[in-house]
C-alpha cells in the first residue's frame, strides 16, 4: 500500500481515545507511517524507519558492523546464587542401598502423602475450574470483575498500553483482606497484592524497597532465598545473629549495629525457617522498636503464620505497631498444604502514610511484569478461606505437634547432639558437637556420611549460613520418624568420641 510521493509502506494507524473493540466505537487520530525501502517486499526489521507527522526517525542508514555471536549470560543471572542447590548439587553420595532412603530435608509437606489438603480446599478448586470463569486473565485496573460500567481516561491508558492487571481479582484480594483484618491491622482490598506464591511476594518487596548498593538484613539462620533474590539485584546482605540458647530470638544489639544509611529493609521471618521458632509477643515489640528507632521498613515473611503449637501464639507483627510500616508476605503454601498451587500475598500495613502512594504504586507496577497468580486458584480462595474447616488446622498442627516432640526427644537423647525445641512451622534445628566428630570436617560432611551410611538426608545449615548445625523436617509420617531417629543415633553412636577429660559424657 502507499501514499502519494511515500516509497512503499506499511500505516500504523493510532487509537489516541474511545474504546478498546467491545467497550464502544473507535476513533482514529494520528497516523504513523512506517516507511520501508522502495520495493514490495515486505521490510526487514533493520530495512525499517519511521516518520511522525512527516519527521523521520533515522537520519541515515546505520553504519554496518561485522557480526559475530557475542551471546553472554546477564549479571543478573551471573549473580544468582542458591546456596542450598550448591551444596546439594555438589553432594555426590549415594544412599545406603540397604536401607530405604528417608528424606527429612526437603520443607514440602505433600511429598508423603500423610498431609493431604482439606477436601474442602480441592473442592473449590474444582468448582473454579468448572465454572469457566476464571480461564482468561485477571481483569485490568480500575475494572470490576464483570467488566461493566464506564472507562475512565486512565483505565483507556492502560489498556491501551496492553498491560493486565496482575495484583488480582478485586474479590479475591477483598477475601484476603477480610480474613486478615483486625482492629490492630485493618486491611482492605488495595492493602493486598496477590503473587505467585510467597517466594514472588518476597521478591517484589525487595524490589520496591531496596536499589542496587543499598543493603538489607537477614537473619542467620535464615531461609537463603532472602541472600538469592537480593544479590541477583545488586543488594547487599547483612546477617543478623538468632540465637539457639534464647529459643532462636534475635541478637537485638548486633541487628542495630548493622544499620547504616544504606539500609532499605528488615526481613523478619516469624515463624521461622529453618529453625522452627515462634517469637513472643515481647520479643516482637522490642524487634519493633530497633525499626522504630532507626526508621527502617520492615519486610515480614509470616508464611507460616498460625503454624504454631498449641502452647504457642503467633502475633502478626503488624498488629503490635502504628509507627513501623510493615509488608507481610503470605500465602496458600503451608498452612493449607498446597505449595505447588503459588498463590501468595503481600499485605501493605501503613498507618502513618510512610509508604505513602510511591510503595504502593511501585508494586502495582512490579506485579505486573508478569500476568499475576493462577486465575483459577483466585477463583477458589473465597471458599478456600471461608470454608476450610477448623478441624484441619487443628489435626495438622496437632501432628506436627507431636513429630516435633518425637524427635526433638529422641534426638536430644543422643550424645553430641544438641537439638534446639520448636513451637511451630515445619522444622527443627540441630547442633551438632563437632569435637565428638573429628572424622567430619563440618556439617556438610557429617550429613553426606549419615546419607551414605544410613540413607537418612538432612539438610547441613551451612545452606542457612549457620555450620555446624542441621535441619530436620518435621512433616514424614511418625514411623518414618521413629526410623530415622533410630538410624541417626545408630550413626552418632559409631562415630561419637569422647573429648579428653569428659569420660561422664562417654558413660551416657
Amino acid at each position: 500500500m502507499a501514499e502519494q510521493g511515500i516509497a512503499p509502506e506499511l500505516i500504523l494507524r493510532g487509537l489516541g481515545g474511545g474504546a478498546l473493540v467491545g467497550y464502544g466505537a473507535l476513533r482514529v487520530m494520528d497516523s504513523y507511517v512506517i516507511q520501508t525501502d522502495a520495493n514490495d517486499s515486505l521490510p526487514s526489521v533493520l530495512g525499517v524507519h519511521v516518520n511522525i507527522g512527516g519527521r523521520s526517525s533515522m537520519q541515515g542508514r546505520m553504519k554496518g558492523r561485522k557480526a559475530r555471536w557475542t551471546v553472554r549470560p546477564s549479571d543478573m543471572s551471573n549473580k544468582t546464587f542458591n546456596p542450598i542447590r550448591a551444596i546439594v548439587d555438589n553432594m555426590k553420595v549415594k544412599p545406603n542401598p540397604n536401607k530405604t532412603v528417608i528424606s527429612l530435608s526437603i520443607g514440602d509437606p505433600t511429598v508423603f502423602g500423610n498431609l493431604p489438603t482439606d477436601p474442602e480446599v480441592t473442592q473449590a478448586v474444582k468448582d473454579a475450574l468448572d465454572s469457566g470463569k476464571y480461564n482468561g486473565y485477571a481483569p485490568s485496573i480500575g475494572i470490576d470483575d464483570g467488566l461493566g460500567g464506564r472507562l475512565t481516561e486512565s483505565d483507556w491508558h492502560t489498556m491501551c498500553r496492553v498491560i493486565p492487571e496482575s495484583k488480582g481479582y478485586l474479590s479475591s484480594r477483598e477475601e484476603v483482606a477480610s480474613y486478615y483484618h483486625c482492629p490492630e491491622a485493618p486491611l482492605e482490598a488495595k492493602d493486598v497484592i496477590l503473587t505467585s506464591g510467597c517466594s514472588q511476594a518476597i521478591e517484589l518487596c525487595l524490589a520496591v524497597l531496596a536499589n542496587p548498593g543499598q543493603n538489607i538484613l537477614i537473619p542467620r539462620p535464615g531461609f537463603s532465598l532472602y541472600r538469592t533474590l537480593a544479590e541477583s539485584m545488586g543488594i547487599e546482605v547483612k546477617l543478623y545473629n538468632l540465637l539457639p540458647e534464647k529459643s532462636w530470638e534475635i541478637d537485638l544489639k548486633q541487628l542495630e549495629s548493622l544499620i547504616d544509611e544504606k539500609t532499605a529493609c528488615l526481613i523478619v521471618n516469624n515463624p521461622s525457617n529453618p529453625c522452627g521458632s515462634v517469637f513472643s509477643k515481647r520479643h516482637l515489640q522490642k524487634i519493633l522498636a530497633v525499626a522504630e528507632r532507626q526508621c527502617v521498613p520492615i519486610l515480614a515473611d509470616e508464611i507460616y503464620g498460625d503454624m504454631v503449637f498449641s502452647d504457642q501464639k503467633f502475633e502478626p507483627l503488624a498488629t503490635l505497631s502504628t509507627n513501623v510500616p510493615i509488608l507481610s508476605c503470605g500465602g496458600l503454601a503451608k498452612r493449607w498444604l498446597v505449595p505447588g498451587w503459588r498463590l501468595g500475598w503481600i499485605l501493605i500495613h501503613d498507618r502513618r502514610d510512610i509508604f505513602g502512594n510511591e510503595i504502593r504504586d511501585g508494586l502495582v507496577k512490579l506485579s505486573q511484569r508478569i500476568l499475576g497468580p493462577c486465575t483459577i486458584v483466585q477463583g477458589a480462595l473465597k471458599s478456600v478461606l471461608q470454608r476450610t474447616p477448623q478441624e484441619f488446622y487443628h489435626d495438622t498442627l496437632s501432628f506436627l505437634k507431636s513429630n516435633a516432640e518425637l524427635c526433638y526427644g529422641a534426638l536430644a537423647a543422643i550424645p553430641g547432639l544438641q537439638p534446639v525445641r520448636p513451637s511451630g512451622a515445619m522444622y527443627l534445628m540441630v547442633g551438632i558437637e563437632m569435637e565428638h566428630f573429628p572424622e567430619f570436617e563440618n556439617d556438610v560432611e557429617f550429613t553426606e556420611r549419615l546419607i551414605a551410611e544410613q540413607s537418612v538426608h538432612c539438610l547441613p545449615a551451612t545452606c542457612f549460613e549457620y555450620p555446624n548445625f542441621f535441619r530436620v523436617v518435621i512433616t514424614v509420617p511418625e514411623v518414618m520418624m521413629l526410623e530415622a531417629c533410630s538410624r541417626i543415633q545408630e550413626f552418632c553412636e559409631q562415630h561419637y568420641h569422647c573429648a579428653e577429660g569428659s569420660q561422664e559424657e562417654c558413660d551416657k
